[in-house]
This record gives C-alpha cells, structure tokens and sequence, in this order.
C-alpha cells in the first residue's frame, strides 16, 4: 500500500499522520510534540517528515526526533536535541537567534545508513551523524546555533561533504567524520538563515533577506585535502527571505525580494530576468515553492496556485496554470504522476498531466 504522510496541528500537539494514497483515508496519526507558539505564524509543525524504507522520520519545532514504523506508526527510537545534545529552544525572547526563536524548521536528511540533522548544540553537537535505524551517534560536529535550513549533502572540490547555514554562517564538513572542510561567516538579525543550500559546480548559494543573495565558491589543492571557500558574489536585487530556490543547467530560479519570480546565473550572481505577479502576501513574506520537472519549474505560490514555467534562462514563458489551494506556504510533495499539497484547511492531491499541472 502506498502512503502519504504529513505533520499538522492537533489539539495543540504536533501530529504525525499516515494516509492510503489513493483514498485519502487516514490509517494511523501520532502525537509527536507539544505545538510551539509564535507571533510570525500559526502554530504547529514546520518541518517535512522523511520517508526510507518503510520508516518515518519526523521532527518537531523543539526539537524531539522520531523515527517511527511506517507501516502503524510504532516508535523506533527517537532523541531530543535539547536533552540529548544541549541545544536551546527558548522561544520569542531577548535575542534569541534561529531555531532557538521559531523552532526547528530544516529537516534531516537520508544519507545511506546515516541520517544527517542540524540540531545545534553548541557543545560540539551542531551537526549530527546518526545510523538511521538505532538513532546512535556515528559522529557529531562544530558548536553552531541551528538556523531554519536543512542540511544537504554534494560533493564540492572532490570531497563527499554535508553543507549547512547555521546562525554563524555557512560550513561545509566531512561527510565521513564530521571534520570542518570549510566556514563563511554570516550573521544578521535573529539569524534568519532559512534557504536551503543550493549548489551548481563549485558555487553553493544561500540567502538573507538582510545580505542578500550570495554565491560561495568552494574550490580544493592538495590532492582535495585543502578547502578554500569565498564570497563570489552577492547580489541585493536577487534578496531571497524564506522560500528555497532550484538550480537548472547553471541557473537559480526562485522568489525574489518585490515578490517577484527571478532567474540568476549561478556563475556570476547576474540578474538573467524577473517577473512580477506571483505572490498574494507582504513583500516580506512573499512564497513559492519550486520544483524541478525536467527542462521545466513547477511552482506552487502562496496565493495556492500552482504553475509551470520554462527553466529559460533567456526570458520569463509560462505554460501553464491551475488554482488548486488557498493560501500556503507549505512545499509540495510529488510522487508517481501525482503532487500532493495542502493549505490551512485541507490536503490536496492533484494528478498530473504530461506537460500542464
């Protein structure tokens, strides 16, 4: 049977649901934590459970870590990154940076046997290493708060390597062992680091609302046992908040800062094209979610409409579109022809058509 699973609200608890994918029907839900409340959002969850091999792993926004059964929902195992590894959850107060204000918002990712995650500690237990089915520390690396981005894993300068945008800045590791490659620092305001690393050949891009996006080029000597990385090149006008962005063939496409759709090579930082109209909320809290469909970008806007443009990096052509949600700033998932999607009220499956959404 094929499942879809999604995190909610429940009653004031973060909740793990299982549904049959065809039907839509639920088949199991679980408790997972207690809701973190806000003033910058609804509460609840703000993370994605990840799926391997017939295990689930969820996450909540303070901190608590479960693996759990697919199959009925039974727990694995799970850890605490708070107890467990000394990372602070404290909520709207004083100049609390990052995770520690809003929760943890990156989610961990599958890595063969391992499970990589950003937990924060700042005793040397930044980022972890865990085997994925006990949850037992195979490594654990650098004193970095925990920002709101996930960790992803690449091979830069001929090093396999896990790159993270922590409140300090942005590092890259050791995918082995956990040893610092790599570190550029950046800091703003409450550490709001949320874009997801994203990388074309030697270039890792990430952005801040405050600096703006930025390039980093990443390059190797010795034989691959030196790292060097540098600021390449930033660029205000291309400013990216909150809503991660894809690469194709050598260019970022994502939402800008006038709530606009843009296009920048990734080589140079240069502005390729931009493109107004997609996005119903505050210019600060403008949202799109992007995935990548071949030679084509599937964007979901935060109006819920849901749209395919051409990854041109010559100019702007829309394909096609469909109102298929209310508002939202959730990312969509995609599987087996179909993309599965939801808004404050509902979860939505849409089946997909060759060539229109």
């Amino acid at each position: 049977m094929q499942r879809v699973f999604h995190l909610d609200n429940q009653d004031g608890e973060e909740t793990l649901h299982a549904l049959d994918q065809a039907a839509g029907t639920e088949l199991w839900h679980v408790a997972i934590d207690t809701v973190a409340k806000d003033s910058q959002s609804l509460p609840g969850p703000r993370s994605t459970p990840l799926y391997d091999n017939a295990r689930i792993y969820a996450q909540s926004c303070r901190g608590e870590l479960q693996c759990r059964a697919a199959g009925g929902g039974g727990l694995l195992w799970h850890v605490h990154y708070v107890t467990n590894f000394g990372a602070v959850f404290i909520g709207e107060k004083g100049a609390a940076q990052g995770a520690a204000r809003h929760g943890y918002n990156g989610s961990p990712v599958i890595d063969g046997d391992h499970l990589i995650t950003l937990a924060g500690g700042t005793n040397g237990a930044s980022l972890l290493c865990l085997d994925k089915l006990t949850g037992k520390v195979v490594w654990q690396s650098q004193d970095d708060a925990a920002a709101y981005a996930p960790p992803v894993v690449a091979t830069l300068g001929g090093r396999r390597q896990i790159i993270a945008f922590t409140c300090a800045g942005l590092i890259g590791v050791d995918r082995r062992d956990g040893k610092l490659l790599w570190r550029v620092p950046m800091t703003t305001t409450f550490s709001r680091h949320v874009t997801t690393p994203t990388i074309a050949g030697d270039m890792v891009m990430v952005s801040s609302h405050e600096f703006g996006l930025t390039g980093v080029r990443v390059t190797s000597s010795d034989s691959g046992t030196k790292f060097h990385a540098e600021r390449a090149w930033t660029s205000k006008e291309a400013a990216i908040n909150f809503s991660s962005p894809v690469v194709v063939d050598g260019f970022l496409y994502g939402m800008g800062p006038a709530k606009n759709l843009i296009c920048v090579e990734a080589a140079t930082g240069k502005l390729q094209w931009s493109k107004t109209g997609y996005s119903v909320s505050d210019a600060g809290k403008a949202h799109a979610s992007f995935l990548v469909m071949g030679k084509n970008l599937l964007l979901l806007t935060d109006g819920g409409l849901l749209v395919l443009v051409a990854a041109d990096p010559k100019e702007f052509r829309e394909i096609s579109r469909a109102q298929v949600c209310g508002k939202t700033w959730c990312n969509p998932a995609y599987a087996g022809g179909r993309l599965y999607l939801r808004d404050g009220k509902e979860l939505v499956s849409v089946a997909m058509m060759p060539g229109n959404p």
